[in-house]
């Protein structure tokens, strides 16, 4: 069987490094599996200015990431704030390309509005300071970890926290525009029914505010479902590829 291409996209105050366990476990369920993680500007080793940013410019960053590393037909996954960035590049890739669109207790804002305007919970007053203050901030440590970490065992709760990072501010307040996201491509959701930063109603909100998925999977972990419970992740995504595999 010829598998496509697996393309993970991380979140907010992540970068690429926040996928290293469920990595390594996709490496080791599927040998054959070719994985891309992909640092946006401003994350990781990605250069770019988080005063700044927009969501096209990240849009096309990892669309660029993409044709750099001469992928093919891929599977793309997004976590968390990915949600306001992996319909774009679906939306630049094409159905010809992409062969299922994957979100992981994302945020989905309805058309036309942001993260901001519309996100509930302990994060939302972050979100909407952020994007007040105009000005790359972080989630205080003990917010942080109360929304990010419950159920984790001390180790995973360590690991997490010591991969949050900075994050831009402009993107909780910019506007989506999916009017191009093309339908006929398949889409899944991974659904956190522990978590705290997004509940599983706020989640039913951004499935309905993106018009619908084929699959709901859900998983009883936190919001960091890749620190916690990498080896199911992985089984789940694995699973995904060969569904959408040739031969």
């Amino acid at each position: 069987m010829t598998l496509p291409d697996l393309v993970l996209v991380h979140g907010g105050e992540h970068a690429a490094d926040c996928w290293d366990l469920t990595v390594a476990e996709l490496h080791r369920q599927e040998p054959q599996l070719r994985v891309l993680t992909v640092d946006l500007p401003g994350h990781g080793a990605k250069p770019g200015d988080l005063a700044t940013a927009t969501i096209g410019e990240w849009v096309d960053s990892v669309v660029g990431d993409i044709e750099d590393a001469s992928l093919g037909d891929i599977v793309i996954v997004g976590h968390s704030m990915a949600g306001v960035t992996v319909p774009g590049v679906v939306a630049k890739l094409g159905s010809a390309r992409v062969r299922e669109m994957i979100l992981a207790t994302a945020f989905v804002p309805p058309q036309g509005l942001s993260i901001a305007d519309t996100l509930g919970g302990p994060l939302a007053v972050f979100a909407r300071r952020a994007a007040r203050i105009g000005r790359p901030m972080k989630i205080p440590a003990p917010a942080a970890r109360w929304a990010f970490c419950n159920g984790m065992t001390p180790d995973q709760r360590r690991l997490t926290m010591s991969k949050l990072y900075v994050e831009s501010s402009r993107i909780p307040g910019e506007s989506v525009d999916r009017s191009d996201l093309p339908e006929e491509v398949p889409r899944t959701w991974i659904m956190t029914t522990r978590d705290r930063a997004l509940s599983v109603a706020s989640q039913r909100a951004s499935i309905a505010a993106l018009g619908g998925v084929q699959k709901i999977i859900s998983i009883d972990a936190c919001h960091e479902v890749m620190f916690s419970h990498p080896e199911l992740l992985a089984r789940i995504l694995v699973e995904r590829c060969r569904r959408r595999g040739e031969g």
